[in-house]
């Protein structure tokens, strides 16, 4: 099998467009700025959702369904998020087609057929829902409301890129409702580090914990929780946010609770939410110039076998001692495939799994029926070892911990020399320029120098990390007094 990747030295960008497609992940489709997900990439994705809703229910969230529309004047109720939003709201005008007479077999909006109301296509789902929360909340009895909702959402988007950036995507949005302004703090903190936990410890992707800045908070927030990842490019990458809302959407909708003494109140809301662009960081942050490197906690086959045969008479006498060990791995809950396909020499299958990125391949032949042993190849360093068939479950097994881990070491690795502290502008442009990563550098704590350091630099304050300590010092850009660094990278 021809890979023909370009190289990520060469070209990172193109590495990953063309990688993503290759590696079977997903495809640009017949609408414009949307992707198809293909069952590879979307059976990772059922493995992150199935791992995160677990974590949700075990923080005691329930998962329903909202519509997809959105009435405008519902929208428009919070002011800052409707704002937030506007440049990027698909709207429905009318609702239904009719024939073109001057052209047979073409359709038209047929003009009679106009809403009374114009519908959103839901950016985001605090309208509809802060909406409907008004009819469920009445007393303090009925908080805290912790709902999530898996679901897809529009964001028209003019340049996009799979998975990082689609006009359509899919993700998980949680919407919270509590009766203390600390209790929704409280949420906002702990769903950050649900994400924190989840990407690290599935994606193997360490992330720094932060707040974002009032520039780049969500639009109707009063705080925004994130976490922040490093691309081997150098590039930083947002890979969850979780919003204190304060009461900002309770006022704009109206939802009240009568208090223990009877009193009205209004509740505290959070939200949060991942989407598929976490594909893109599993892909950028470990992946290769031979393809895709997947952590096995995520990997959809953690283990392929390939028989390697002249006769079918081999391939029985291998089959029937791989029935064996396929039992064996899944009896340790390890996803398992037998790529015993006839149509393909072992070559073929061998590169394509490396590009696919199964964590570790066992190669079989007549000789290892002798010897009693099996061949065994690491996707993430690329190296093989023989191994005597005893015990060979349980050492595959204790494996893929070990990539799983080295997996996330590297990563720590690279992020961890890709921290910079700098104290000078001049200092600041050139370690974004010629090294990337994290730029560690005091702020005045404006709108007006981060927006013109942006202008400059094309640099961004990733996050405030919650890590960071009191230090007196200077802003890189104004020489204004400053408390404590922050984060700037270019990002994603």
């Amino acid at each position: 099998m021809s890979k023909n990747l370009t190289t990520r030295s060469e070209d990172y960008s193109k590495w990953y467009n063309e990688l993503v497609v290759k590696a079977d992940l997903a495809e640009n489709s017949g609408v414009r700025g949307c992707m198809v997900i293909k069952p590879y990439g979307y059976a990772i994705w059922e493995k992150m959702q199935a791992e995160l809703d677990r974590m949700f229910k075990e923080t005691g969230h329930q998962n329903a369904y909202f519509p997809l529309f959105v009435p405008k004047s519902m929208f428009e109720a919070e002011e800052k998020n409707a704002e937030g939003f506007a440049k990027e709201c698909a709207v429905v005008t009318h609702y239904r087609l009719k024939n073109d007479p001057d052209k047979p077999g073409k359709l038209i909006v047929d003009p009679n057929a106009k809403l009374e109301e114009e519908l959103i296509v839901r950016p985001t789902s605090e309208a509809i829902i802060w909406s409907t929360y008004k009819g469920w909340v009445q007393s303090y009895r009925d908080l805290p409301l912790l709902i999530n909702q898996w679901a897809n959402v529009v964001r028209w988007e003019m340049r996009t890129r799979l998975f990082l950036r689609t006009a359509e995507f899919l993700w998980q949005e949680g919407h919270t409702a509590h009766a203390t302004r600390k209790e929704a703090i409280e949420e906002s903190e702990k769903m950050m580090n649900v994400y924190a936990d989840f990407v690290q410890n599935f994606m193997a992707i360490p992330v720094v914990k932060g707040l974002k800045t009032e520039t780049e908070r969500f639009a109707g927030a009063e705080e925004t929780y994130c976490i922040e990842a490093l691309m081997q490019d150098g590039k930083a990458l947002q890979a969850g946010t979780s919003h204190f809302l304060g009461q900002n959407f309770a006022e704009a909708f109206d939802v009240k609770f009568a208090n223990a003494e009877g009193k009205q109140e209004y509740v505290w809301g959070t939200s949060w939410g991942v989407s598929t662009r976490l594909m893109g960081a599993l892909v950028m942050t470990h992946s290769d110039d031979q393809g895709l490197v997947l952590p096995p906690n995520l990997a959809p086959i953690q283990v392929v076998i390939v028989p390697i045969y002249k006769s079918d008479e081999q391939l029985a006498q291998i089959s029937q001692e791989v029935d064996k060990l396929i039992a064996d791995l899944r009896k340790l809950g390890i996803s398992v495939k037998f790529d015993d396909r006839t149509t393909q020499k072992p070559g073929f299958k061998f590169a394509e799994w490396e590009l696919k990125g199964v964590p570790v391949r066992i190669a079989v032949g007549p000789k290892d029926l002798e010897n009693g042993t099996y061949e065994v190849a690491r996707r993430d360093t690329l190296t093989k070892e023989v191994k005597s068939k005893e015990g060979i479950a349980a050492f595959i097994s204790e494996l893929l911990e070990q990539i799983q881990l080295d997996l996330f070491n590297k990563a720590l690795n690279y992020r961890e020399t890709h921290i910079t502290e700098v104290n000078s502008f001049e200092e600041f442009k050139e370690v974004l320029e010629n090294k990337g990563g994290f730029v560690s550098a005091h702020w005045d704590g404006t709108a007006e120098t981060e927006e013109k350091i942006k202008e400059l630099t094309k640099a961004t304050i990733r996050c405030i990390p919650l890590s960071a300590v009191e230090e007196a010092g200077s802003c890189v850009f104004t020489g204004n007094p400053s408390n404590k660094r922050v984060f700037f990278a270019k990002a994603y």
